[in-house]
């Protein structure tokens, strides 16, 4: 089997799908046969290259000998560095050149054929909604999938329950137990009277209107509010903070302690 034998696909269809048998072919070669594959890559034999087939197969072979090539190669001498590395370690290099591969060969048919630019990102969209092989390969494909699980589990569990983390709450109100979560029915009426309540509340750093999708910090000195972009804080860090002091109140020697 050779990789440069194979047909030429002309459409995004037809490239994606090429793209999608290289890519399973790849894989299994670092997962379920990866006992082969680490034994065909033995450091003795000279330059080896990882190729994968649009037929989900795989082999592990010496690069092309024409200059240049008629497609994009893999890397040069995987093999070489197998008995240097710890295995996991090894797998995962070869999988971020795996992937590196397989989308020159997808950008080499979409040039070749005359690709524009929405038919370039359309071919892109399709190949970045799969995990990368690296992804596959190291597990973190399946933490994503689990986060991302998680994120759509907790949603909407998110509550105004510290005058640090929420958008524009009433100035000074800390909470010290989780409000109760609104009904599906009363969150839109809830979201207008923040609206209304808060839009003429200026950043005391920019000077910009308070906008619902904006994470805002009060400032326990000035009680003024600010951007968390514009004074550089983070919900993440605000949890962790007792009291906050603006820059102003901050470089302040007569500010309250």
């Amino acid at each position: 089997m050779d990789a440069r034998t194979q047909y030429n696909p002309r459409t995004v269809e037809e490239v994606f799908r090429d793209f999608k048998g290289r890519r399973a072919g790849l894989i299994k070669a670092l997962t379920t046969d990866v006992e082969e594959f680490y034994t065909q890559c033995d450091p003795e034999k000279e330059n080896l290259c990882l190729y994968g087939f649009p037929s989900e197969q795989w082999e592990v072979n010496l690069p092309a000998e024409e200059v240049p090539p008629e497609l994009p190669e893999p890397v040069l001498g995987i093999n070489f560095a197998r008995d240097g590395m710890q295995e996991k370690d090894w797998l995962s290099l070869v999988a971020v050149h795996s992937d590196s591969w397989l989308i020159a060969i997808a950008y080499y048919f979409g040039a070749r054929f005359g690709f524009d630019k929405s038919d370039r990102k359309r071919l892109f969209n399709m190949i970045n909604d799969l995990p990368s092989i690296y992804e596959v390969v190291t597990g973190a494909a399946k933490k994503q999938v689990k986060e991302k699980s998680s994120v759509s589990n907790h949603s909407g569990s998110k509550s105004k329950s510290s005058s640090k983390a929420q958008r524009a709450p009433e100035p000074q109100v800390k909470q010290t137990k989780p409000l109760e979560l609104p009904k599906d029915d009363e969150v839109e009426e809830l979201d207008e009277e923040d609206e209304d309540e808060h839009g003429e509340t200026l950043c005391g750093a920019c000077g910009e209107h308070y906008g619902t999708d904006e994470f805002w910090i009060c400032c326990d000195i000035c009680e003024k509010w600010f951007h968390g972009k514009c004074v550089k804080v983070t919900p993440a860090r605000a949890e962790h903070i007792k009291q906050y002091k603006c820059p102003s109140c901050s470089n302040n020697k007569r500010a309250r302690p």
